[in-house]
């Protein structure tokens, strides 16, 4: 008898054992699973504003070369309104899984809180940042029919015109919207600010003269430049941009310390899984720098600045902060 219990005991180890490397296997398998969780499926990569901006750009230029990566299929899709609020609900209530994602001007997502804006979301706690994409420095133009040359005609120019002129911008708390509020403050100047649902069309407005100035990221704002159809007065970063040597910084042309820009940034819905969100990191950090796509998004003027999750993380409650300080000190609110 004693014999057969050692048999038995001995057939359970091994039955047990066998059970054991298959769960380790099984476990091994799994992992690749969820890492390749977005092959085969279609990403929507929505766009809070309507075609022909910064935010529509990016994505367009990206969404091939990721979608290869992932073997997904990418699509862009622009849902414009309440200045960029509705196409970032419906990322932020979209469900968890990394096939809806959010490019846009992360200043929408942290300034807007800062200076007072109702949202039906939180950006902080419903949205999972994944990578910053670019900076792109914004300039400061005019519809060809103004008469001033320079910075300081402009200036000149709001203060003598009765009414001040108008300033098209991309909604209420963008980075172009506040770059023209903080400009216009700090110049003494009277712009009235019109608002629209995208780069795209405040561009054209301005263009048509519907419009006579406008801050704006250079990458939807240059070709306009450089077709003669606006004239670009100023550039907002630290220094002139490699592409236009001969435009002068904001900064220079009589306001120091001057400095704004559109800082584009991609996220998912929060609770969205770890292994995704640093999928999606990786890939549109690779697209990102290729060699061609950053001589092509240069060339432009959006400077590519894929980051870690957690460096972006960092940035985005720095931003918020920045422009909670902003709203302290200066007293503006985004009704």
């Amino acid at each position: 008898m004693a014999t057969a219990h050692r048999f038995i005991s001995r057939r359970r180890l091994l039955a047990n054992a066998l059970l054991t490397c298959v769960a380790v296997v099984a476990a091994m398998a799994v992992a690749p699973a969820q890492a390749q969780s977005l092959a085969g499926k279609t990403i929507r990569i929505i766009v809070p504003y309507a075609p022909g901006g910064t935010s529509d750009i990016l994505a367009r230029a990206l969404s091939g070369e990721v979608g290869k990566a992932l073997g997904a299929t990418v699509v862009v899709d622009n849902k414009p309104g309440a200045n960029g609020v509705l196409g970032s609900d419906l990322v932020a209530k979209s469900a968890p899984d990394g096939t809806t994602l959010l490019l846009t001007d992360v200043s929408g997502l942290t300034s807007a809180p800062a200076l007072g804006a109702k949202m039906p979301f939180d950006p902080a706690k419903d949205l999972a940042p994944i990578t910053m994409i670019t900076y792109s420095p914004h300039l400061l133009v005019v519809n060809p029919g103004v008469a001033a040359k320079t910075l300081p005609e402009l200036v000149a120019a709001s203060k003598a015109k009765a009414g001040g002129f108008s300033a098209a911008t991309v909604g209420a708390g963008s980075a172009p919207h506040l770059a023209s509020a903080l400009f216009a403050r700090l110049a003494g100047i009277d712009w009235v600010f019109v608002p629209y649902k995208g780069g795209g069309q405040a561009l054209t407005d301005v263009v048509a003269g519907h419009a006579q100035v406008m801050f704006n990221g250079m990458l939807a704002t240059l070709p306009m430049v450089k077709s003669n159809q606006l004239r670009v007065l100023a550039v907002s970063s630290d220094k002139r941009w490699p592409t236009l040597p001969d435009v002068p910084t904001v900064a220079e042309s009589g306001y120091p310390g001057f400095l704004t820009g559109s800082f584009q940034g991609l996220f998912a819905a929060a609770k969205t899984p770890p292994e995704i969100i640093t999928r999606l990191n990786a890939e549109f950090g690779k697209a990102l720098a290729a060699p061609e796509m950053r001589e092509r998004l240069m060339s432009q003027g959006a400077e590519p600045r894929p980051m870690p999750v957690a460096q972006f993380t960092d940035f985005l409650k720095a931003d918020g902060a920045k422009w909670a300080q902003l709203a302290k000190e200066t007293g503006i609110k985004i009704d």
